[in-house]
């Protein structure tokens, strides 16, 4: 296992950090993949008040025979304007998590610009908890666009971010390079399933990243790029760590074969998607429908290039489901007024591609794990 340092908390940590999402099963399973973790070299467990029981298994866990002193521990509470509302969250969280302090405490979700008012009216609230010793380290978890996570960064009163990052989005690449300015610990939010399903790729990208796994390739992108600090691993079950882990200490530059067939990748993206191939640049926005069509035709360059039709499905399914956390309306509600063709510099035929895309992947709606 390697480590690296947490940017300005200074906590060095394993590079693969342990997420209780998924570990629900049951009490028993819950400690005993927290143990094998641990024994494997994870130093670094996060969990958040909002998962179900998640804190008060990793607290059964922690008086269990776990050493405290030597594990990092990060939660998460939701934006609120009530100060006494997040002392009595913290509370809530140092008791199911037996323990008298957080090394890092992450406020979960500062999606919008609202919610990041929210802090800027808290941080004498959040600046006692420091203070008297309950928090020793604050951060953000977001899933917003990226000129929200710029303005947070920005403000300096954060410690490190949770974010997605991944070689199939890589459209939070500047807030990557922002944050590694401003020293903060990068942890990367769930590189194997939002960074596309990668544990079960379709046959076609399997076959495109030969002699590699896809998901072996993303984790590679990550964990080769040194500001980055760690990525959550969320193992349902302790055999669910023996694979993923294999790739603790493969944290060297990509080597000549990897960076052939990333651009293998880049070929047939554009082989397959020829005229019609969206390059992320988001000039296309604002949609007065509220249609997020960078993300829909990102779902559609995956789909065609690689086949990665139950991601998008999985992920097209999520629009107007998951609010905040996964903004957008889908792509029939397009009127084609005609607003986004003369913004994009492609000029793609946007409203006959949102079209296409909806065809796709309509399907079952989908919504997040614990709405």
């Amino acid at each position: 296992m390697h480590y690296r340092r947490f940017g300005k908390t200074n906590l060095n940590i394993s590079v693969f950090s342990l997420g209780t999402m998924r570990y629900l099963v049951s009490e028993e399973n819950a400690v005993k993949t927290i143990q094998k973790a641990v024994d494997k070299g994870i130093n670094h467990i996060e969990t958040a008040r909002g998962y179900g029981k998640s804190e008060k298994y990793l607290g059964i866990a922690l008086i269990s025979g776990l050493r405290r002193n030597l594990l990092y521990i990060t939660t998460k509470i939701t934006p609120t304007k009530d100060v006494n509302l997040i002392e009595s969250y913290i509370d809530e969280s140092l008791a199911n998590l037996n323990t008298d302090y957080l090394d890092c405490l992450a406020i979960h979700g500062i999606n919008t610009w609202e919610h990041l008012e929210i802090i800027y009216h808290n941080i004498k609230g959040f600046q006692k908890v420091i203070d008297d010793g309950r928090v020793r380290n604050i951060g953000f978890s977001t899933h917003g666009p990226l000129e929200v996570i710029l303005t947070a960064i920005n403000t300096d009163f954060f410690q490190f971010i949770n974010l997605h990052y991944y070689y199939f989005f890589q459209r939070n690449a500047p807030a990557v390079e922002l944050a590694h300015q401003k020293d903060m610990g990068i942890f990367i939010i769930s590189p194997a399933d939002k960074g596309g399903q990668l544990y079960t790729p379709p046959p076609t990208l399997q076959n495109l990243c030969q002699p590699f796994s896809p998901l072996e390739l993303n984790y590679r992108f990550l964990l080769s790029d040194p500001r980055i600090t760690t990525l959550s691993l969320g193992a349902a079950q302790p055999e669910e760590l023996e694979w993923p882990l294999t790739m603790s200490d493969r944290t060297e530059s990509l080597t000549f074969q990897e960076k052939e067939v990333f651009q293998r990748l880049e070929t047939i993206a554009l082989e397959r998607l020829g005229m019609e191939k969206c390059s992320q640049c988001y000039g296309c926005l604002p949609c007065p429908e509220g249609i997020n069509i960078p993300e829909v035709l990102r779902l559609r360059n995956l789909g065609i290039a690689y086949d990665m039709v139950n991601f998008g499905k999985y992920r097209y399914g999520m629009f107007e489901n998951a609010g905040h956390w996964f903004p957008g309306n889908k792509g029939n509600r397009c009127t084609e007024c005609g607003e986004c063709l003369p913004r994009c510099p492609e000029k793609l035929d946007i409203p006959n591609l949102l079209q296409d895309t909806h065809q796709r992947f309509k399907g079952v709606s989908g919504r997040r794990l614990w709405d």
